[in-house]
């Protein structure tokens, strides 16, 4: 792997409204909210961003760094316009982003990271890759399961627009904690290290 620039924005993708809040599909957005209450960061809508936005400052082990958080408005399929939007605004390169996004090809309770790749039938992994013009930019993949791996009889789209069921949920928040703990490496660009802690089933 060439080498990557530390992350300086971190998207998480869901869709805006009440009734997708618990989500498997709001996996990404769930876990935006948790980076900024960590780091006690506020969310604001910003029209010209398509989305909210949250600035933490004073990110990484040394305190050096500046972070956005993204969590676009436009609906899950669409995420590309506002990652766009504030990546030219702010002068922030592809492989400086982190996509945070529910995979149903994991597990509940499994985190992956990667850079570049295809979209595994993600749209809205496909549509940042599409407006970026380019897949290399870095995902955070939290495993909700898939229907017919777990046992249920609902297509893909159904079930990711449901909420899990309480052993899958906590499962899936436990992923998120581990996630949360390796934010300061990412934010530092120390990627492997990330990835280690990360991939480390407890």
């Amino acid at each position: 792997m060439s080498e990557s620039r530390a992350i300086r924005m971190i998207v998480g993708l869901g869709n805006i409204g009440a009734e997708y809040e618990a989500t498997r599909h709001n996996a990404g957005f769930r876990f935006a909210d948790a980076v900024a209450s960590k780091a006690g960061a506020q969310f604001s809508h910003e029209r010209k961003f398509q989305g909210e936005v949250a600035r933490v400052r004073g990110a990484g082990s040394a305190g050096a760094r500046e972070l956005w958080l993204l969590k676009p408005s436009t609906y899950y399929n669409r995420s590309g316009n506002a990652v766009v939007a504030l990546a030219l605004y702010y002068k922030i390169l592809p492989d400086e982003i982190l996509v945070a996004h529910d995979e149903v090809d994991l597990p509940p309770g499994s985190a992956k990271m990667k850079r570049g790749g295809g979209a595994a039938g993600n749209n809205g992994v496909k549509d940042i890759s599409a407006k970026l013009a380019t897949p290399e930019f870095w995902r955070l993949r939290f495993g909700v399961g898939h229907p017919r791996t777990l046992g249920f009889t609902q297509d893909v789209a159904d079930f990711v627009l449901h909420p899990p069921g309480r052993e899958h949920q906590q499962a899936i928040e436990a992923a998120m904690e581990r996630a949360l703990d390796c934010v300061p490496a990412l934010v530092e660009g120390q990627f492997e290290r990330a990835m280690m802690k990360l991939h480390a089933r407890a």
